[in-house]
């Protein structure tokens, strides 16, 4: 087989929808392969009750707050972990350009995709088991995370 039968057919093999490509001729064979598209696939999240911080001491504080006077959320032993189930980057977004899957303060219902974790080249869409409210955002986007590594705080609804 020469050279320019091998470039016809890695050209047919390109512009139709077949994904490999073998032939055998006496002593000499050639597997032809596509390129693999970008997979996205589901993986199971798992979800775990924050344990509660402990009790700070009580100190006094003035009457007027700098901060408006705005009443501070002391609930954090309430809070679900949303965790990594794998090791790989986490992004926010499901493609460059494309608005966050969630942002603070965002309502989540169980089943409702909270990120992306791309692990080999495998886009994993990350989905909530539980529904609430996204309290807090544990990772930056494009950051590496661990296994079982907090990427979000929900408070439960």
């Amino acid at each position: 087989m020469d050279l320019k039968h091998i470039q016809d057919l890695v050209k047919m093999v390109n512009k139709s929808n077949i994904t490999e490509l073998s032939i055998e001729e006496k002593d000499f064979k050639i597997t032809i392969k596509q390129k693999e598209e970008r997979v996205v696939a589901s993986a199971p999240v798992q979800v775990y009750q924050q344990p509660a911080p402990a009790p700070a001491p009580s100190v006094s504080a003035p009457a007027s707050s700098a901060s408006g006077g705005a009443p501070q959320k002391q609930e954090a032993d309430n809070l679900l972990t949303i965790k990594s189930p794998m090791i790989g980057t986490f992004y926010r977004k499901p493609a460059p350009g494309k608005p966050n899957f969630v942002e603070e303060g965002d309502e989540v219902r169980s089943g409702k995709v909270v990120c992306v974790i791309e692990a080999m080249k495998l886009f994993n869409e990350i989905e909530s088991e539980v529904s609430g409210r996204i309290v807090k955002i544990l990772v930056e986007d494009a950051s590496p995370v661990e296994y079982d590594q907090p990427l979000f705080l929900v408070e439960p609804a």
